[in-house]
């Protein structure tokens, strides 16, 4: 915002460097600005000699965290203040005008000419085209929010071709980024529409400075300066001012005492965090917890006798609903209309002596979170951020997963979980590699971009509910109920599979639950307080349960609620009180103040330095979706804290290849620790096809960056197993042999050649099928024809990894693993295609056709012979599954769902418009002919 004595104006700043020349250019910009049209060139600022940027805050501003901090540029007899948010994207932008005006010092005594400045006096829109800041400062008229853009050289005239349309042409070398996602900041191009999704203010202020404000050293030139330039300045153009720009000594010696952006803020936060305990007490607060799976019914009775069951109102409430929906609607396209119904029931049934304030609703599929906070501690809510985890079939589908938020209640992180694991008796090793996925993928960015996402162990509180479905085992039904008629719910959780792994710690290693002493939860008759007594008579379970992670923590209450009959499930609630960090003002001033004195002493003392645990890594016989990891040590060996970084190297994309992660890429060293960094390698589908073919290679060399210090170089080595899985069709039909057992130079080949060519000059040795295809199918048709969830429910990683090495090296007759193993193994194995079954080129052509059922045939019939005769195998596979349906429940919608995603895959993001008419093309193939 640009400050005025009558208010405020809003504005765009970039920095723009050509050949080697850097300005700031300011904008004025209409209050919601999407096109480069909305957007006109005011104000350019050379930076030269003559330029200066100084941090002016205040000593009160310093010593509040989340301050803005003000900045001083100078120009000749100009003065302008910025006043700019309080974080590391400010900081990495006054560091890059920082860079620039060294760039200018170094290049002493030759003066920068800024001769590329003046084809914007022609087609500026702005009165006055290039006028003077100070005469400028008058004219602003718009108001509203304002993008800080940062602009540098080194990116192709294509990547930044947007630019042009803001009413002036592109200097070679221009280049805009969003300081909002400073992640990818030294490369990475936006589009304007993406830059204006996170606007950051900016506030400048044009101060008339009289003699007072001018620093003592250089008052006499400037008033010289001033009096000869007042009445020139308003008639000359900026580029003619430039020409007339002299070195003033002063400038430098201003710029070099300037504080070590970004670095600063994290060495300030590092101490905060090692102190807190010296402006925080802790204060309790009650949390109700409740889990409830409903079985797709909809609220049929109050929900009062669960939710309203404390004497007294929570603080907070955590309601967590499964299978809110089990409608294939709301499992395909993840929509219901029972949210509302439930979301409205809930509201209904919260205590009756207190306000509440719902705070995030999250949902992914039947998996729902709920969050109300009483309406006095809703200020104190912050950091609010919700995620989602589907561990379904491939990961991906949302049957089964969880959904999470992650927040800070005055200085306390906190994070709640709702999640649904794997059902069945036997599968208590899937419900552990669920929980183990969700720990694993459930990321929560942070309001600081620059910072890494965060993971659930990484907050103080952990709190995780819902449908854990761990059973009772080895104990036969009747003696069950008979433990739970005697009430000798000890015997009988001696038995509990969650307490067995808890106690293994296999799973939910350090979290606590309390005493069980109310019945099983699962499962009842619907409507009903009686145990199942349908055909399978399941055994009674404490699949609902509630559990808590780390300190200060005591539960009041835990307990399921047998009034509800709603579901085949009995609901479960938990009271917890939870010791909170809350801020003591004064105390934290203090503190704050003692840091930023002790900083001061530090700044700009000594060059960082770290040592290396090694500089060399090999990743030998990587397999395909085989997780590997080696770890490096870093060690701040340096006099001064660090901040370190992996960098990207020249003209590429990313600090590394797509298959390599450094996890953290970028992090913080106080002196003398040292900080783990593990190196993680793992192919997916997207890298496969390029490392099965030889094409590319595991060789990389990754780059640490010091702030302020040196680069070191690490360099990474591997070698990779080929694998059938993201092979293409055509080389798999032209491989008798596993593909382990050819030389590398022969599959290279076989994958350079087109399907209308034959590497082979016996046509009876080229397969109709991959062999690997076939053995997968034929399994499936023998031992899973029956199978009951067949596609549906997810398998073991460590038998895929099982089946994926007995395919690729044909160490085995028969696939080892269970039937949903096979299963999930055959549809990864089809998604890991790098050109699908249908290719790419055919995907428009079968939308538009899908309502015709002879017009999809005939496009098949136009496939590859080795495509057409995969998908001609794989459809009267799934007819003959459809035979079945009695037993597997699987029907022609479930199969189009799952498949038509697979054997007619999008080249690009795929909406549900083309969902829909993807899977009518496939239905056609699946109905049944007539005969």
């Amino acid at each position: 915002l640009l400050l005025l004595d009558n208010g405020t104006e809003s504005r765009l700043l970039g920095l723009v460097e050509h050949l080697k020349e850097h300005a700031l250019f300011m904008f004025i910009h209409r209050r919601m600005a999407i096109t480069g049209h909305d957007v006109m060139l005011q104000e350019i600022i050379p930076i030269s000699y003559d330029f200066s940027v100084v941090e002016v805050s205040s000593p009160d501003e310093l010593a509040v965290v989340g301050a803005d901090t003000r900045v001083r540029v100078t120009f000749l007899n100009e003065v302008i203040e910025f006043k700019l948010p309080f974080g590391s994207h400010t900081r990495l932008f006054l560091s890059e005008v920082n860079r620039a005006w060294c760039d200018v010092c170094e290049q002493y005594p030759k003066s920068p000419k800024f001769d590329w400045l003046t084809k914007y006096q022609k087609s500026s829109k702005v009165p006055g085209s290039l006028p003077s800041t100070a005469a400028s400062a008058n004219k602003i008229i718009k108001r509203g929010k304002c993008t800080l853009l940062m602009a540098v050289g080194g990116e192709s005239r294509s990547a930044c071709q947007w630019v042009e349309q803001l009413m002036f042409t592109q200097p070679a070398g221009f280049c805009l980024y969003s300081l909002h996602n400073a992640s990818g900041i030294s490369r990475k191009c936006l589009k304007l529409a993406d830059l204006m999704r996170g606007p950051i203010p900016l506030t400048v202020q044009d101060t008339k400075r009289t003699d007072t404000q001018i620093p003592a050293h250089r008052r006499p030139q400037e008033r010289a300066s001033m009096k000869s330039g007042q009445g020139s300045l308003k008639g000359e153009g900026r580029n003619e001012l430039v020409r007339s720009s002299r070195h003033t000594v002063s400038n430098k010696a201003q710029m070099l005492t300037m504080p070590q952006f970004g670095l600063r803020d994290n060495i300030i936060k590092c101490e905060l965090l090692k102190k807190e305990d010296a402006y925080t007490y802790i204060e309790n607060f009650s949390f109700f917890l409740g889990t409830y799976n409903v079985n797709g019914q909809t609220p049929k009775e109050s929900l009062r006798p669960w939710l309203s069951c404390t004497p007294e109102p929570p603080d907070l409430y955590l309601i967590g609903f499964q299978e809110l929906d089990l409608s294939k609607e709301a499992f395909f396209f993840n929509d219901t209309p029972k949210e509302q119904e439930w979301m409205k029931a809930v509201s209904e049934g919260l205590h009756s002596d207190a306000k509440y304030a719902l705070v995030k609703l999250v949902r992914l599929v039947g998996i729902m979170l709920l969050f109300y906070v009483k309406k006095e501690h809703a200020e104190h809510i912050s950091e609010m951020e919700a995620e989602t985890v589907g561990t379904g079939i491939m990961g991906r589908m949302g049957n089964k997963g969880a959904v999470a938020v992650r927040f800070r209640f005055h200085n306390s992180d906190i994070c709640v979980v709702n999640s649904h694991l794997a059902a069945h008796v036997e599968e208590y090793e899937r419900r552990n590699q669920d929980y183990k996925d969700i720990c694993s993928r459930m990321l929560f960015r942070q309001q600081d971009m620059t910072h890494l996402p965060l993971t659930i162990m990484k907050h103080s509180t952990v709190l995780w509910l819902g449908d854990l479905n761990y059973r009772i085992s080895d104990l036969e039904v009747d003696h069950v109920k008979d433990l739970i008629i005697k009430k000798d719910f000890e015997t009988l959780h001696n038995h509990d599979q969650l307490k067995r792994q808890m106690d293994e710690e296999a799973v939910f290693v350090e979290f606590l639950e309390g005493e069980i002493d109310f019945q099983p939860t699962y499962k009842y008759d619907t409507g009903s307080d009686q145990w199942d007594t349908s055909e399978k008579c399941r055994v009674p379970a404490w699949c609902d349960r509630i559990l808590w992670k780390g300190k200060n923590i005591s539960q009041r209450h835990y307990t399921s609620h047998m009034a509800l009959r709603t579901s085949d499930h009995k609901p479960v609630s938990s009271l917890l009180e939870i010791g909170i960090k809350v801020l003591n003002e004064e105390s934290y001033k203090r503190t704050f103040e003692d840091i930023v004195r002790s900083l001061d002493k530090l700044e700009n003392e000594c060059i960082p330095s770290v040592t290396l645990s090694q500089s060399e890594f090999h990743f030998k016989d990587v397999k395909f979706m085989q997780h590997r990891a080696e770890t490096l040590t870093v060690y701040n060996d340096g006099q001064v804290p660090c901040q370190f970084e992996f960098i990207q190297k020249l003209d590429e994309p990313a600090y590394c290849k797509p298959w390599l992660t450094a996890n953290p890429p970028r992090g913080f060293l106080g002196q003398g620790e040292s900080v783990s960094i593990d190196l993680e390698v793992f192919v997916n589908r997207s890298t496969a096809p390029e490392l099965n073919s030889g094409r590319h290679q595991l060789e990389d060399i990754l780059i640490l960056h010091l702030e302020r210090g040196k680069d070191y170089f690490i360099s990474i080595i591997g070698s990779y197993l080929p694998s059938c899985f993201g092979s293409s069709i055509h080389t798999l039909c032209q491989l008798r042999e596993p593909i382990q057992d050819m030389p590398l130079d022969t599959i290279c080949k076989l994958s350079l050649r087109s399907p209308s060519e034959t590497s082979i000059p016996d046509a009876e040795k080229t397969l109709d099928i991959p062999k690997e295809l076939w053995m997968m199918v034929d399994h499936l048709f023998r031992n899973a024809s029956k199978q009951e969830d067949l596609f549906q429910q997810p398998g073991l990683r460590s038998e895929f990894e099982e089946i994926r090495d007995c395919l690729d090296t044909g160490s085995l007759d028969t696939l080892p693993g269970s039937n949903h193993s096979v299963a999930e193994a055959l549809l990864l194995f089809l998604d890991a295609l790098p050109d699908p079954v249908v290719p790419f080129l055919l995907y428009q052509q079968c939308l538009e056709f899908c309502a015709s059922s002879s017009q999809c045939k005939k496009i098949i019939s136009m496939l590859p012979q080795c495509h057409k005769n995969v998908f001609n195998y794989v459809t009267a596979f799934l007819r003959e599954l459809l035979k079945n349906a009695e037993h597997n429940r699987l029907d022609v919608n479930i199969l189009a769902t799952i498949f038509a995603a697979l054997l007619l895959r999008s080249p690009g993001k795929q909406d549900i418009t083309e969902k829909k008419k993807a899977q009518e093309f496939f239905q056609h193939f699946l109905v049944q002919e007539s005969h």
